[in-house]
């Protein structure tokens, strides 16, 4: 009896003792340099747990939800494949250096693999000291505490799946620092803005009332599907249906005509694919969800206290017909993703979109420009954030331009500058800082100039799309008191632009790239493109 018992009580001990830990605390992981480092997981209530690395062990408790933390004191940088003891658990080759997220939709999405320049790219790709951990897509009605997702070294093999905006970023701060550098990636394509909120942040004064109502009533779905599972059962059966009498035709006539000239009409399918009766769920296949918070609380606020130095954000095509409003959307998901983090105001690098549409509309009705105003807002307004422009980069005919390696390596001079002290780093091109009428003439001066303002190239250009002209400014219009807008000419004098149109007798204001795709050559000499602006802002 008392060896049975014994048993009983090592048993015990032995099942008490395991703790369970979030999928990014695991082999391969990269810890953050320099700041205290949380270290979390769950156990059983009250279930003494202690972490042990890099010669620190903190102990804790789990509280009565089974949840605990501990807080590494801040670590060096280390190349060193070392061991994390937590419990009676072993998280193998763990280094520690830079941590960033990247995070937005699909061009952050967009795969090493694709880029324009991935064979050489992924040829040089093996570094154990590059990791990514990518989350997986999912939904929730309320933040997660766990997620799906895993520590990758970068390898010919493993990178081409990597982001490669995040890639050529990490990649360029590796050559730089010298530290191990790791991304955590978590994007997701076609998604909009206020699904990376919380639904606390969207509520927060002056409220969304928009995304708060939209919310709700997809809440109410969603708990009416989870009292009817039959709303499930049909919905996933005629989807079964769909893709085995529908999907492989529609599929061949798009991939047909995503090939070709794109003269006829887009494909649609024979009937339509079935809606997911849960608008808290993904949506369908080939849709994304567009319920706000739903992405947030699935793959931002599990990842949401993990160290790391900062933020890079590709979005904004799902919101681009709401410029304005993401005036203050933006902001918003700032402050929200700070606030979860607890580590101050840490950087956040922005993507301004680049270039995409044949900009058939008028000038007025562009939508792409009034975002990409709303970007650079934010990156000058909120504190401690910065603008990589990729206009220059874009692809007329495609939303999804290959020319990824340019936007990695000017948000690596961004972090540079932002998050790692080089203060006389150039990492901008020229900023609109004033514009003056002189008669005829507009004088438009600049930030950010370098060691001067020249006409540029640039460095990547999707194929059939024209170089730009090497001889003169474009991208200049101008409109006098009748608020018509002309096509004007722009010569560089010192700081300035000089601009001028024969059908502006007396121009009252002037914009710059002012069109979804435009034709736009101001550079400063480091190579960095102009900021599109407008002074008549509304």
């Amino acid at each position: 009896m008392k060896i049975l018992t014994s048993c009983f009580f090592i048993l015990a001990s032995l099942a008490h003792a395991e703790v369970r830990l979030p999928a990014f605390f695991a082999d391969k992981m990269v810890l953050q340099q320099d700041i205290p480092v949380p270290v979390w997981g769950w156990a059983d209530a009250g279930e003494a747990v202690t972490v042990a690395f890099a010669g620190q062990t903190k102990a804790t408790q789990a509280d009565e939800k089974g949840k605990w933390i501990v807080k590494l004191d801040p670590l060096a940088a280390s190349a060193e494949p070392r061991e994390m003891q937590i419990g009676s658990r072993v998280i193998k080759d763990v280094f520690v250096g830079e941590v960033w997220l990247a995070s937005g939709q699909s061009n952050m999405g967009f795969p090493v693999g694709s880029a324009h320049n991935a064979e050489q790219s992924l040829a040089k790709a093996a570094d154990p000291l590059l990791r990514f951990c990518t989350v997986q897509n999912a939904t929730a009605a309320e933040p997660q505490q766990e997620l799906r997702g895993k520590w990758e070294a970068s390898d010919p093999t493993t990178a081409k799946g990597f982001s490669a905006v995040a890639y050529f970023f990490a990649r360029d701060l590796r050559a730089k620092l010298g530290v191990p550098v790791a991304i955590l990636h978590s994007s997701w394509g076609g998604t909009p803005a206020q699904a990376w909120v919380s639904m606390d942040a969207l509520h927060e004064s002056p409220p969304f009332e928009n995304y708060v109502k939209s919310y709700d009533a997809a809440l109410a779905k969603h708990r009416d599907v989870l009292a009817k599972p039959e709303m499930m059962t049909k919905y996933r059966e005629d989807l079964a249906q769909w893709q085995k009498e529908v999907a492989p035709a529609f599929n061949e006539a798009m991939k047909a005509w995503n090939a070709g000239p794109k003269t006829t009409p887009k494909p649609v399918p024979a009937r339509p694919e079935p809606a997911n009766p849960d608008p808290m769920d993904i949506p369908s296949p080939s849709s994304r969800p567009g319920t706000p918070s739903v992405i947030f609380n699935a793959k931002i606020a599990p990842l949401a206290g993990y160290a790391m130095r900062g933020a890079l954000w590709y979005q904004g095509e799902a919101n681009a017909s709401g410029g304005i409003e993401y005036r203050k959307l933006l902001p918003r998901l700032i402050g929200d993703w700070r606030k979860r983090w607890a580590q101050g105001d840490f950087p956040f690098l922005i993507v301004q979109l680049s270039s995409w549409d044949m900009d058939t509309k008028p000038a007025p009705q562009h939508h792409w420009p009034v975002l990409r105003e709303a970007q650079a807002m934010t990156a000058k307004s909120v504190p401690n954030c910065a603008l990589a422009v990729s206009i220059d980069v874009g692809d007329p005919k495609d939303v999804h331009p290959k020319g990824k390696e340019p936007v990695g390596q000017r948000l690596a001079l961004a972090a540079r500058k932002l998050a790692y002290g080089e203060a006389s780093l150039v990492a901008s091109g020229p900023v609109f800082r004033e514009a003056k009428a002189e008669g005829a003439t507009m004088r438009v001066r600049f930030d950010e100039i370098g060691s001067g303002l020249t006409i540029g190239q640039a460095p990547w250009r999707a194929a059939g799309d024209a170089q730009w002209p090497q001889d003169r400014l474009v991208g200049f219009i101008l409109a006098g008191e009748d608020g018509q807008w002309h096509d004007a000419e722009a010569k560089i004098e010192g700081d300035s632009v000089i601009v001028t149109s024969a059908a502006v007798a007396k121009p009252v204001a002037v914009r710059y790239a002012w069109a979804n795709s435009p034709r736009c050559n101001l550079y400063n000499r480091e190579g960095l493109p102009a900021v599109p602006f407008r002074i008549d802002v509304k």
